[in-house]
């Protein structure tokens, strides 16, 4: 999903009429050692200096008890729990940013790009690059407890629920309207279905728990109230999720 996810952003840069891409996937080596690889390079029409943008898509749990405080990117994991917001923000703006402004990675681009998009050399690039960051995704709150966003969540992000499997009747016993139901499957998180793919709850729920049980993994389904026109993304996790929580990234000196 991260590389259809990619190809999205090349696309959007290709063909914005105000901004044009000028590299992506761009590999940094040294002495034959690969450092990292920079997500994509473009400008604007309105500002000749080079932005160098990394891009990630995410789909983050919230833990009411977890690591660090209520606020903590650390208690926003991922449905298998590997990953966390923490980790993947600490990556991003540790390694990922910083690689462009390497001795490497300017000589690199200096290489590949035409003198009018970079300057006149790898210090007169230095100068110039922006740095940019877009994360989009969503952060599933838990149904069974209150929790305040994460740090650093802006205060329009895209928000779904997740629950615990037992808790899937009362869910749905609250809503004030029969919902109908999609499961989600990868790399199609990034959109809702088609309206004809949701199926009364009846239908859906015995195969998605089928597969809850079966994978002991979280399942991503999409409920959908007709009558208010509503969509709402739900994950709905086995009853001993998470069974790992990674520890928060060391903070440096």
């Amino acid at each position: 999903m991260g590389h259809y996810h990619e190809h999205l952003w090349h696309t959007l840069l290709d063909r914005a009429p105000n901004t044009r891409l000028l590299a992506r996937n761009v590999r940094i080596t040294r002495k034959r050692n690969t450092l990292g690889e920079l997500d994509m390079l473009y400008r604007t029409r309105d500002n000749s200096a080079p932005v160098h943008l990394e891009v990630a898509i995410k789909f983050f749990l919230g833990l009411p008890e977890g690591p660090g405080a209520l606020t903590s990117q650390s208690r926003w994991i991922g449905p298998g729990g590997l990953d966390s917001l923490a980790i993947k923000c600490a990556h991003l703006r540790r390694h990922q940013l910083p690689l462009s402004t390497t001795l490497p990675a300017l000589e690199t681009l200096a290489h590949w790009l035409a003198p009018r998009d970079l300057g006149i050399s790898a210090m007169g690039l230095a100068e110039q690059l922006i740095q940019r960051l877009a994360m989009p995704g969503v952060l599933y709150y838990p149904w069974h407890a209150e929790m305040p966003p994460p740090e650093g969540a802006t205060a329009d992000h895209r928000r779904g629920r997740w629950c615990f499997l037992s808790d899937w009747p009362e869910l749905v016993a609250r809503l004030t309207e029969q919902p109908r139901v999609a499961r989600l499957e990868k790399p199609h998180w990034l959109a809702p279905p088609k309206r004809e793919v949701f199926r009364p709850v009846a239908e859906v729920l015995p195969a998605i728990i089928d597969k809850v049980h079966t994978w002991r993994s979280p399942q991503q389904v999409m409920l959908h109230c007709p009558e208010k026109a509503h969509y709402e993304r739900l994950f709905i996790v086995p009853d001993d999720w998470p069974r790992q929580v990674p520890l928060p990234p060391r903070i440096r000196d």
